[in-house]
Order: structure tokens, then sequence, then C-alpha cells
């Protein structure tokens, strides 16, 4: 454990009196030059703290330093509820916020190694062309013609055009604007060379030729105004292609645009394979591979590749290449290829990405705020994440760290933890000390640190199973398995061994009718609510409708019965160029949304804004039966009942927006539940709440299966399909096979491994 003594009060960031969300005048000394851990159940106010008080201030006062004009283009951020944050320095806020970026933006452009190596293959290449951007798939002279440096084509599918079961003058056109007697049904069905009667499927190859790609000969229209205009004919693929790919369609509307794209299919662009650049840059070459080649190959691989370069050339930018590509190997995205785009990488990816910008930094003095940098990691990547953070520390920086996973937190020189409970039950400073103290502290991390989960040693028997042959879904190897019928089934792996390809596309693919609960975001805008997500709202409005003889729109804060002053939001908020915007509360509604007007009507004593302001365990009491009481019963089964109907979803946690999209999903029996780490964000006191809640939904005759890194999940689950051995290219296999107590004798399985040391297991001797 480190040793390094705290910094001295005087020295630290100083919180005076955080009133952020539910933070109740939260005061304390974070030591700089020191990895200070923030923890505590999810919804606490960990975030409140770090993210919405001293980043944003951090980030606030640093954007006052810089003159007007440019203050008018940086993003503006409003004073946090707090009466001070000093001695605070420079902020790098490292999130889960994804990436995302159009097509165009890759992992190789978002760490800048693309660039470096387009100028090593400007340079140094054979026949190299001397211009960077020339080998830039974002750049007119370097993307390929065809596909304008995307990568992939959309292609008409002329199989989606026809019926080929009925003829042109049955309607075989599928086509919009092609119905039976249309102008544009016309061309096709009296053009000479095409049977109009006749079924497509009966066509010859040259008939068939002729309907989708003919040209030559003209045909007569008639309009519905009775003139007769010949038109020169051409095929109905070439016609779409013209008027959907091409400029004049332009101007067509959103829903023509939409209506067209059903008659596409996308896929690797014929002309470039993918490779984005056009043939001029594919020419050029080192050591036989060409730029596309090195961005589609894994960073691990890719990094042998410049190894054995560098032996041959000695030139920084080889260097520079390398050091980059094993900074990304060493945050666990080893798997990862430089084409990959960032728009489908996953929140955990997308943070640990970003790092890769600041491990070479030789700046100090900053402050690094991270928010779960272990999302996504098993437990064997998670040292490697510790040794980066360590690094950043030792550059002379003060890392702070929001976290539920213990091996981060034996990592910290100072541990926060904030609580006791969430929402209105926390907002507190429960404990303040090292690793070793917090072990023996009677808070619920401290508690959770010192339990050690046990075994489901019997699992639930079953007899039927969803199987999934051949899968070769990005990394798979033709990868056959069985998801049980019937019981809880935990998918394990290193990241990027192919869990999510095996489950989230190969599984989903084959049972469409699963429930799929992922790690999207849902909405934060401040209109947004738990009422209004789980679609409580109307049924609400209705009640108090039926009562009161009113409009249902009366009592909707974003129609009729919206305070006119506030239009509904509750607040006032005023912005000014060049000043950070400044929300205050609405005087004339008090905050409650609504016009005085609609709060005289009640439901059972209760007016809507007293509804709305209930938490959702006030009110189940409030409904007593019927869906409303099913729905808000949802909340508080998974864990968030203390949630406001109300409340804002933008003051939501990751952990509380996990489990509000789990409650929206919770219904019926005989289903398939298909939960993308559900742990993301959860305390560990959280765990055993997740897993009650998963055993019931099995127990009334669903099917679970869960893509899991946390071992307390894996090791109560009834089932385990492991993948690996490691990711991308050495990944895409199933390694085991068995129950949780079977999993700890398998002997090449990393999360065994991790299993058998969380025990305290040795692997047994054969």
């Amino acid at each position: 454990m480190n040793q390094t003594p705290p910094t001295a009060p005087d020295e630290g960031i100083q919180v005076v009196g955080a009133r952020e969300n539910n933070l109740r005048n939260v005061s304390l000394v974070i030591p700089k030059n020191r990895i200070t851990v923030f923890v505590g159940v999810s919804g606490s106010g960990k975030s409140s703290l770090v993210f919405d008080t001293v980043a944003v201030e951090a980030q606030r006062q640093l954007n006052a330093t810089f003159p007007w004009n440019i203050r008018h283009d940086l993003p503006k951020f409003e004073r946090p509820h707090v009466d001070a944050v000093t001695k605070i320095t420079t902020p790098v806020v490292v999130d889960q916020r994804p990436l995302g970026g159009n097509a165009r933006s890759t992992v190789g452009t978002v760490t800048d190694v693309y660039t470096v190596m387009r100028v090593l293959f400007a340079n140094h290449g054979n026949d190299g062309l001397g211009q960077t951007w020339l080998y830039s798939f974002n750049d007119p002279k370097g993307m390929c013609p065809e596909c304008e440096g995307l990568g992939r084509a959309r292609r008409p599918n002329p199989e989606l055009m026809i019926d080929r079961s009925r003829s042109v003058a049955e309607g075989a056109i599928l086509v919009p604007g092609h119905t039976v007697g249309s102008t544009s049904w016309q061309f096709y069905a009296r053009y000479e060379r095409i049977d109009a009667e006749k079924r497509i499927a009966d066509y010859t190859e040259e008939e068939l030729h002729t309907l989708l790609y003919g040209s030559g000969g003209t045909v007569e229209i008639t309009y519905p105004n009775g003139n007769v205009l010949a038109l020169r004919y051409e095929g109905l693929v070439d016609s779409f292609v013209r008027r959907h790919l091409k400029r004049d369609s332009a101007g067509m509307s959103k829903a023509a645009r939409d209506a067209a794209a059903e008659f596409f299919t996308e896929g690797r662009c014929p002309t470039c394979d993918g490779a984005r650049l056009n043939q001029k840059a594919l020419a050029t070459r080192i050591g036989g591979r060409n730029i596309a080649d090195w961005s589609q190959m894994q960073v691990s691989d890719l990094i042998e590749v410049v190894a054995a370069l560098q032996e041959q050339l000695d030139t920084p930018l080889v260097t520079t290449i390398r050091e980059t590509l094993e900074q990304i190997a060493s945050i666990g995205l080893g798997y990862l290829t430089l084409d990959r785009s960032t728009s489908s990488l996953s929140g955990g990816e997308g943070q640990r990405l970003k790092l890769v910008n600041h491990l070479g930094s030789e700046l100090t003095g900053l402050t690094y705020i991270f928010d779960e940098p272990s999302v996504g990691l098993h437990p064997r990547d998670v040292s490697q994440l510790n040794e980066l953070i360590r690094a950043l520390r030792d550059k002379g920086n003060t890392v702070l760290v929001v976290e539920h996973d213990p091996d981060v937190m034996a990592v910290a020189d100072h541990i926060v933890e904030i609580g006791p409970r969430a929402g209105v039950h926390g907002g507190t400073v429960v404990f303040e000390g090292c690793h070793a103290e917090l072990r023996e502290a009677d808070t619920l991390t401290g508690q959770g640190l010192r339990r050690i989960g046990g075994l489901k040693e019997t699992s639930r028997p079953f007899s039927r199973t969803l199987p999934v042959r051949d899968a070769t879904v990005h990394n798979l190897k033709n990868v056959s398995t069985e998801i049980p019928v019937g019981v809880l089934t935990a998918v394990t792996g290193v990241a990027g061994a192919g869990k999510s390809s095996l489950i989230a596309h190969a599984f989903r693919g084959l049972y469409p009718k699963a429930v799929f609960v992922d790690q999207s975001s849902i909405p934060r805008s401040s209109r947004s609510t738990p009422a209004s997500y789980l679609k409580l709202m109307d049924p609400i409005r209705k009640l108090f409708a039926k009562a009161s003889g009113e409009d249902a729109g009366l009592f909707s804060f974003n129609s009729k019965g919206a305070c006119e002053e506030c239009e509904g939001r509750g607040v006032l908020i005023t912005e000014v160029a060049y000043m950070d915007p400044v929300t205050t509360h609405c005087e004339s509604c008090q905050g409650r949304r609504f016009k005085e007007s609609v709060l005289r009507h009640r439901v059972r004593g209760a007016n809507i804004a007293e509804v709305l302001e209930m938490s959702a365990e006030e009110a189940a009491g409030f409904f007593p039966s019927g869906p409303l009481r099913t729905r808000v019963g949802a909340l508080t089964e998974t864990g968030i009942g203390y949630l406001g109907l109300g409340q804002s979803l933008a003051t939501l946690s990751g952990g509380e927006r996990q489990r509000l999209k789990l409650a929206d999903r919770l219904s019926g029996t005989g289903t398939v539940y298909i939960l993308d780490e559900p742990t993301t964000g959860l305390h560990l006191s959280d765990i055993d709440m997740l897993l009650g809640l998963l055993n019931r939904i099995v127990d009334r005759g669903n099917t679970v299966v869960v893509i899991e890194h946390d071992l307390a999940v894996v090791s109560q689950a009834d089932w385990v399909i492991d993948l690996g051995p490691e990711g991308g290219n050495t990944g895409g296999e199933v390694v085991f096979t068995g129950t949780p107590a079977e999993l700890l004798h398998a002997p090449h399985s990393h999360t065994a491994e991790h299993l058998r040391l969380l025990l305290g297991r040795p692997l047994p001797t054969a």
C-alpha cells in the first residue's frame, strides 16, 4: 500500500459549503499531488462533489482567465452551489461521456497517431507522395472518390425494390411513387421490352436486367392532366440511384429520404475495400504494407510491426508511433484497430482512450478527474489502470477518482466516502482516511470491503437451451454455444474477448424478442424525469383530468399547465454574452413548474406538483394498485425508490440512470433479458440488491443473461460462459462453460484465476 503522507491541510484544495444537488453543506480539504478516491453508494453525492462542484468551478475559473473574445467560444459553466472552492489547479476532466464524433473520427485520429503515420508514409514510404494530406481520408485529395473516405458505401438493393411473386401490372415495384397507375409505374408497365403481365420470378436474366438496369428507347407517359410525353427509358435501379444518391436528392424531404433508405444496404466500399483512401495513397508502402494495412491491424500486432521497423529506420516518427501504440495497449485497449470508429466505443473504452493524449504530456501541477475509469475492465486489467493513475500522480499532478472498484480504492493515498446512503439519505462526508482505515470503518464501503462473497454451490437446473451456432461477428471464431433457459447466465472475459459480439450481436440477432438493457445514455434534459421516462405522466394526467373534469393537457408543465414565468422549467436561466449562465428559482411558481390554477385540483388530497415531488417509495402508497403502482414499484425494486417522480434526470448518477433503464424493462414472464454490465455505477452494497433482483426475475420464469466483469455477480450465476483467452484477434473463443463451482477448476481462464484469488482458493492439482 502507498505510504506517502498526505498534503498538509493548508496546501490542499479547499471546498467550503458545497450544496450542489443532494450535498448537505459539505466542506473538506482534498490533498494535492495525491490520488484521492471518492466512494459511496450510487446517488450518494460523489459526482455532485467531484464533477458538479470541484470540476465545474475549476473549469469556470480557468475560462475566466481568457480574454473576452476567446471566452465567447468556450463552454459556459454556471457557478456551482458552494461557498468557495480555493487552491484549485488546472483541471483535466476524463469522464464517461462518449467520444462521439462522426464516422470520420477513429481511434487513430482521436489519439493523433494516424497524423504521425501520415507523415511517416509521406516521407519514408516507397512512392511516397511527400504531402501528408494526401494520406488523409478526410481530405478530398486523399479520400476514396467512391465512398468519400468513409470506407463504406450505400448500394441500392434490387431484391428490396421488387416483389418477384407479382407482375409489374400487379404492383411488383415496391419503390415509393410506383403504385399501379401512377406516372412512374407507367414508365415500366408501358415499356415495349417489358412484359407487364408476367411474374418477375418468370423473367429471363435479360428481361430482369432490362427492368433494373436497361436503357435506350422511349416510353409514352400519360399525365393526370391528359398530357402525353415521350421519355427516355431508364432502369429502375439506375433511376433510383440518380434520384436518391446524386445531387438532385438534396432537396428531398426527410420523410422521402427515410423512405428511400429502406432500399439501400451498406457495406464495404468496393473501390477501396474499406481502406477509405484513393489508390494513389494506397500504393505507398513501408515494409510491404500501406497505411490502411496499418490502420486495420490490431494495436498489439501493429506494435510488433513498428518495433521491427524501428530497427531499420532511425527516425523520431517511428518512436512516437510506437510509444503511442504502447500507451493504448497499456490501458487495456490493445485489441482495438486504429480505423475503429470512435462512435462504436463503449463509455469505458472512450474514457481510457482519452488518457492516451495525457500519458505523454510533460505538464505538471494539473488536477486529473476520472469517473469510474474501471468501467468495462476485467479484474486482470485493473492493475494496468492503477499503474497509469500512479504515473500521473508521480509526475506532480493531483488525481481525483470517483470509483466503486475495490482494487482502484487500494491504490489511493486518501479516500473520501460520501453517504451514508443515496439521494435525500446521502450528501454528507462519512469517512476520510487511508485504505487500511476504510477497511475498518463502519460505513457501507468499509463493510463491503470486509465482506468476501460466497460461491453458488447449487445452480438452478435447466432442460432447454437457446443455441448459437458458428458465430463470426467481429472477432468471434465460429463460436457455438448454448444459453440455458430459465437460469441466470454470466458471460465473462477480458475486454475485447468477444462478449458483446456473442450476446449483443449474434445471440440477439437470433432471438430479436429478447429485452436488451444496454449502457446507452438516456435523456438528461431538465424536462425529463423518472415519471416521463417510465411513461407515468400520461396516466397521472388522466387521473387528474378525470377527477377535475379538465383537459389532461392542463396537468402538463410542458403544455397548458406550465407556469408562464418559467415556461414549466421551475427555474429562470439568464444567459448574457461572454458571461456564465445564472439559474435562479422561479418565484412565481416556487419551482413547482405549474400555474397556480392547476394546483387547485387535487386527487386523494394531493395536487399534481405534490405527486411529482413524491419519492417512488411515497408514491407506492399513493397509487395502491393498478399499472401506476406496478411501474412505481419497479423503481423501488431496482433500489432507486428514493428518487422523486419529478426529479430532473440531469441530476441522476450513472448507476441511477442504469437502474432506471432496468426498471423500465421489468415486466412479463417467459422473457429473455440481456443486461450489459448491470453493475456499472453500483456500490459494493448494491450488488446484493442487484443479485436479488436478477434472481427474482429468473424465479418468475424468465431467462437472464448478463455480460459482466464483477466477480460477485459471476460467482452467484447459475451458468458461466467465459470468452478469451485474450482480447481482439487473440480472443473470440469459448474458454469455459459450466457452473461457477466448475469455473474454479479452469486452468486457462483469467476469470477463473481472479475468482480463485477473490475466494482464496488455489487451483486444485490434478
